[in-house]
């Protein structure tokens, strides 16, 4: 669902996007996608809190892009009605709307979030509770029910949604951001700097205001921020580890407390782009990857790096979420001047000519990329 954004609709494969988003619902049980189809028998594994709701904001773009209203309102819409609803009610793993709109998730033994190390009975980063990018997508999932609605008609639903995201806000707000600091929590116990407070500022709808947004942005850049991407946990952090490499043990227990992460960039530079509009570091931001694409994978953006100076790739050297959110954040931030997606289907132009503005290696990548 993160991917699919940057492959498909920025380069205009919408019917590549269609069928992705067409098999995924019908995946869908219980109101959650899965993350992980089986290789052979067995059911799909549902233990993961964020991927539904990355399932709304990738149906959103789809529609954007696409302008397929038939497709989303057929197809999709009773799909997310029904997902919104297992989640207002609950659902697998604790996953349910609290008492303050949140959404509560989490039990003893699984890594509901992207964030998902695990190393026998360890979760490395279990983020029970009320974690910060999941709030973000809830907002945003529950804002994009809520203009669907509308635009089919269904008008209770679409009240109901626009009652429930005030009363998120509110709570979020509250729960969350410490003006203080000048960021948001990464959970409600947990102050810890790490990068999935750039949602907050990122995703279409959002809930703080352009001064939390540049205070949050401003935070990232100073923590976590690399030639590469960010950061998974801040180097003051006690328990940051820059260096993934060693066993299995000592990998995944820096996977998420200090590694990089390439397809973190992506929604750095749309929030970057919302709070400094027209801002050359973006571009000099995307151009500082292109040495990236000769490094490890050729023409290909890695899965991490370690946090550590030189940033050296670790992990997948070619990793799809990383390759697409560059390819979007390039067309959506740089090469239309603005964080406002492109709108391809009034512009009959060749997958190149959208990134020569962005970034000529970027450009040269995806023109690469339709060739093979």
């Amino acid at each position: 669902m993160i991917a699919l954004p940057g492959l498909t609709l920025v380069t205009g494969r919408f019917d590549v996007a269609c069928g992705i988003l067409q098999e995924f619902s019908n995946a869908l049980n219980k109101g959650m996608l899965p993350n992980r189809f089986p290789d052979t028998g067995d059911t799909p594994e549902y233990n993961t809190v964020d991927a539904t709701l990355w399932f709304f904001e990738a149906a959103r773009a789809y529609l954007h892009y696409s302008h397929d209203l038939t497709f989303v309102h057929d197809e999709l819409y009773p799909c997310l009605v029904e997902a919104m609803e297992w989640h207002l009610r609950g659902t697998r793993h604790g996953i349910h709307a609290d008492t303050d709109g949140l959404l509560l998730a989490g039990e003893p033994g699984v890594q509901l979030t992207w964030m998902d190390a695990k190393i026998g009975d360890w979760v490395v980063t279990p983020r029970h509770g009320k974690p910060v990018e999941i709030q973000a997508l809830w907002y945003n999932a529950i804002r994009t029910l809520e203009e669907l609605a509308l635009r089919f008609g269904d008008h209770a639903r679409a009240e109901l949604m626009d009652e429930l995201a005030r009363r998120v806000q509110r709570n979020f707000l509250a729960q969350f951001w410490d003006p203080e600091r000048g960021y948001l929590l990464d959970n409600t116990d947990d102050a810890a700097i790490r990068p999935n407070q750039i949602f907050a500022a990122s995703l279409h709808f959002s809930m703080l205001d352009q001064d939390q947004a540049a205070a949050v942005v401003d935070t990232v850049e100073r923590h976590l921020l690399t030639p590469l991407g960010l950061r998974s946990l801040s180097p003051q952090d006690p328990a940051y580890r820059g260096r993934y490499t060693g066993g299995v043990y000592e990998r995944d227990s820096a996977y998420h407390q200090g590694s990089v992460w390439l397809w973190l960039m992506g929604p750095f530079l749309t929030a970057y782009a919302r709070v400094h509009p027209g801002s050359p570091r973006l571009r000099e931001l995307l151009n500082g990857l292109q040495g990236h694409l000769r490094e490890a994978g050729v023409g290909q953006m890695s899965e991490i790096a370690d946090g550590d100076t030189p940033f050296t790739p670790r992990g997948c050297f070619a990793q799809a979420w990383s390759v697409a959110e560059l390819l979007r954040a390039a067309a959506e931030s740089i090469g239309n001047k603005t964080a406002v997606p492109v709108d391809l289907t009034s512009v009959p132009v060749k997958e190149k000519e959208i990134y020569d503005d962005a970034s000529p290696g970027l450009s040269r990548t995806l023109h690469l990329t339709r060739v093979q």
